[in-house]
């Protein structure tokens, strides 16, 4: 270990960090040319052999050219992700969803509702209570 000084290890380290922060960025600018649905086909090959053929020089370039929106994609993105989301557990959870345990609890709430405003005694509310329950 002698023959390699502590400095030489640092910037080995240093190097090898920004080696690996270079190619995340060069994904992440691969992904947001063909994740981008403004620009047409030949727009994206011409970016994509920009990037390929002058890696420094065209993610540089695209940086500077449609960097403020790839921020904006990646929001959209997300946005779109939690929508779905969203809508997959209303569907999966909800009473027009099929879930039994949301239309259960759905029903048993109009039926004490329905008893707390009188429209049903309390046989009739039990009698209705065990059928929904059973």
């Amino acid at each position: 270990m002698d023959d390699y000084p502590l400095l030489d290890v640092f910037l080995t380290m240093m190097y090898l960090f920004l080696w690996v922060m270079w190619f995340f960025l060069l994904f992440k600018v691969i992904t947001d040319i063909f994740r981008d649905h403004s620009m047409g086909g030949w727009a994206k090959a011409g970016w994509l052999v920009l990037v390929i053929v002058l890696p420094y020089l065209g993610v540089l370039i695209y940086m500077i050219a449609r960097g403020r929106g790839m921020s904006g994609r990646d929001v959209k993105q997300a946005e779109d992700r939690e929508a779905a989301f969203r809508q997959y557990v209303k569907q999966a959870a909800g009473p027009e969803g099929g879930g039994k345990a949301g239309s259960h609890v759905d029903d048993l709430a109009k039926l004490a509702e329905l008893k707390d405003k009188g429209h049903l005694d309390q046989a009739e509310y039990e009698r209705v209570k065990a059928k929904l329950l059973a």
